[in-house]
């Protein structure tokens, strides 16, 4: 179920200030106080916001869900995230793509895309172009963790820094208001900034419940990269971080 307009807002000031309460919130958008609980209750089970006594917080988070999970968890809106990354990358070009499980609804959105030459670390996303008409898939070389399929590490560093490609997609595990891209595991953050230094064109795709998110390992500032797709508009702060470094924000199904 889709976010109404009342909720976004109402998760958009949760992100800003850290915390809201009932009867403020139904003063403010001039509805009953069930409603509001309502709309709290909706964004507390779909892991947007955690539950306090009388309204909601932000929700925080030091450590990483497991990948099976994380695949379950806001599947709507990374398809369409998938869909407005794949619109960006034109046919015959090359394209790198990190672990993930958004990065994997690109993969996907791209399947229809002919002659692409596609580099990934995550056997999950060569898997999803395999019949497709892609010109050629290549796995980074290295070992793969069981866990979900990814290769990490200084072979894989390695592996592609023999590369240029055209296109980079990668996503993150944690967005801070500040601009800064964050990671959990500094063997994937290596990969990642590799993959980001051997493109020409960078694409970051996360939705906005990696704002409610924290990890310790920093990839990137999102000036330096060329696109941030997501679902509803970030935070002031980041969108203008984002603007200082001529990064376009692309929300998924706006025109």
């Amino acid at each position: 179920m889709e976010l109404n307009n009342r909720q976004t807002n109402i998760l958009a000031t949760i992100r800003s200030v850290g915390r809201v309460e009932v009867e403020a919130l139904a003063k403010s958008f001039s509805v009953t106080t069930q409603t509001i609980r309502r709309d709290l209750s909706q964004l507390c089970d779909r892991g947007l916001a955690a539950r306090t006594h009388g309204g909601a917080k932000r929700l925080l988070s030091v450590s990483n869900v497991g990948y099976e999970d994380r695949r379950r968890l806001q599947m709507e809106s990374k398809e369409k995230l998938g869909i407005c990354a794949a619109a960006l990358i034109p046919n015959d070009c090359s394209i790198t793509l990190n672990i993930g499980t958004t990065t994997e609804q690109v993969a996907h959105a791209l399947g229809e895309h002919s002659d692409l030459v596609v580099l990934s670390n995550n056997v999950n996303i060569i898997t999803a172009f395999i019949g497709s008409k892609a010109k050629e898939l290549i796995l980074v070389g290295g070992s793969v963790r069981h866990s979900d399929g990814a290769i990490v590490g200084a072979d894989a560093v390695e592996f592609i820094s023999r590369y240029k490609v055209d296109y980079a997609v990668i996503g993150a595990s944690a967005l801070d208001s500040d601009g800064a891209i964050l990671d959990f595991d500094a063997r994937e953050v290596s990969v990642a900034r590799a993959i980001l230094k051997n493109a020409r064109t960078k694409i970051l795709v996360c939705d906005s419940t990696k704002f409610e998110k924290s990890a310790p390992v920093r990839i990137c500032q999102i000036g330096d990269l060329d696109y941030f797709v997501t679902d509803i508009p970030p935070p002031r702060s980041f969108a203008k971080a984002a603007s200082l470094g001529n990064t376009e924000i692309l929300i998924a199904n706006t025109p």
